[in-house]
């Protein structure tokens, strides 16, 4: 699979003309309006890859590149809505916890007084904790989103929660995302470093289309699977 990712981003004709293209638009992200085309082209990787077609999508059809993109990025709203949420109630119970706390009296540890200051960090801890597992496993599960998003082409594809966990609690899956963390943090640190002679913005380019295409893999190896399982 690995190998397959690394040489997906050069299976077509016009591969020169897409990382020029992607490269270019990541140069001028800082202007805003390029961000839904690249984004849309991710999708174009994700859909592609979930299909099943082996090489890589091309930079054509603006207009639904646009489109698609701005549909990714929504989506991306919404999980980080979802997170937001995630904090306010961890700031609830925290809170909470420090208002138990607080009211210990001046000798803690002693008394029913010096067990509600205990309770109240306990709370303050097991919210804490407990946000970080919901954080670690959202960033898990939300590619998986991402990809039945860009297979349907459909935003509420993206919350069918069935389809996507049933991908996602697969070993396909999680091997795919693995190696997209891994090549993640290793190429494209090292295409981060290049980026002081250009070639680095391109590079990370590459990087993202490479992440991606695994995600898409992943994802769909790991819904077939278990299709297969449940017949």
């Amino acid at each position: 699979m690995l190998s397959d990712a690394l040489h997906y981003p050069l299976d077509s004709d016009d591969w020169l003309r897409t990382i020029l293209i992607g490269g270019l638009l990541s140069v001028l992200s800082v202007l805003v309006l390029p961000i839904p085309l690249l984004q849309g082209y991710y999708v174009r990787v994700l859909r592609g890859t979930t299909r099943g077609d082996a090489t890589p999508p091309a930079f054509d059809e603006w207009g639904d590149l646009f489109v698609d993109g701005l549909k990714l990025i929504g989506v991306n709203i919404a999980v980080s809505l979802v997170v937001v949420v995630a904090m306010f109630v961890v700031g609830i119970v925290t809170g909470f916890g420090s208002a138990i706390g607080s009211g210990a009296g001046p000798v803690v540890g002693t008394g029913s007084d010096g067990g509600l200051g205990g309770l109240g960090g306990l709370l303050t801890v097991v919210a804490f904790f407990a946000f970080v597992a919901f954080a670690l496993l959202l960033g898990y599960v939300a590619p998986a989103m991402f990809a039945n998003f860009a297979r349907e082409d459909s935003m509420a594809a993206a919350f069918d929660v069935s389809t996507v966990l049933a991908a996602a609690t697969t070993s396909d899956y999680l091997i795919a995302w693995v190696l997209a963390v891994v090549v993640g943090l290793v190429l494209g640190t090292i295409a981060s470093l290049l980026g002081i002679v250009v070639v680095g913005i391109f590079a990370l380019f590459y990087v993202q289309v490479v992440t991606y295409y695994l995600f898409g893999r992943g994802f769909a190896d790991g819904l077939a699977d278990a299709q297969r399982g449940s017949l």
